[in-house]
């Protein structure tokens, strides 16, 4: 048999999990209680958890690749200072691009973007896949976890501003609907940031009921 037809599949089973599990089972935030911080400071309004969440995707896409590439040859005492000049890289580059064409967002942002050098999510996942596995599943990985980490973010971001100023994406989706009409006022508490501690939470406590349902089926 050819090499070509023993070579799995780009999008087998296995590696489609890795895109899958992330969004649901093993949310990096709501199972594995990692990068809190962000998705606290960032959600105040839906544009910027959606710019936030990009970034991540990129940021973590491109470094697991990156050190998956060279994990047979950076030695091993050096691989974290390594994984942090990669990160760090990427993390740069993502921010001059988003100071260049969404400049209000990035101000948004501010400081944020910056501390996804030190999100625990991407140190996470360089250290226990990507050092291990090959180039095209670590970018499977880094987009699935990426993108589970973004999911939670552009929830809360959405609930915060719908429910807190009455908009999406500065829309004013609560006056054209006429929800005001019927004596609804916009929640201020929800723009505060205990209101985001609080919305993830009841999203953590919703996702991991979901799975323990899930096991308990099974």
């Amino acid at each position: 048999m050819s090499k070509d037809k023993e070579r799995e599949p780009l999008f087998s089973s296995k590696n489609l999990k890795l895109l899958r599990e992330p969004l649901g089972e093993n949310n990096p935030i709501t199972v594995q209680v990692l990068g809190i911080c962000s998705a606290l400071a960032v959600t105040v309004k839906l544009k910027p958890s959606v710019v936030m969440a990009l970034s991540v995707v990129v940021v973590m896409a491109v470094s697991n690749v990156v050190v998956s590439l060279f994990r047979k040859t950076v030695p091993p005492r050096i691989r974290i200072i390594f994984q942090l000049v990669v990160i760090a890289m990427m993390v740069v580059l993502v921010d001059q691009v988003l100071k260049a064409f969404a400049f209000e967002v990035s101000k948004q942002l501010s400081v944020f973007v910056g501390l996804i050098i030190t999100n625990c999510i991407i140190m996470g996942r360089l250290e226990a896949f990507a050092l291990a596995n090959k180039p095209w599943e670590s970018l499977l990985d880094g987009i699935g976890n990426a993108a589970g980490y973004g999911l939670i973010l552009i929830t809360v971001g959405f609930f915060r501003e719908f429910l807190g100023s009455g908009t999406i994406f500065g829309y004013p989706v609560m006056e054209k609907l006429g929800i005001y009409n019927i004596g609804y006022e916009n929640n201020g508490f929800m723009i505060l940031p205990p209101m985001a501690l609080i919305t993830v939470g009841i999203i953590i406590w919703i996702q991991r009921s979901r799975n323990r349902d899930l096991v308990d089926k099974s």
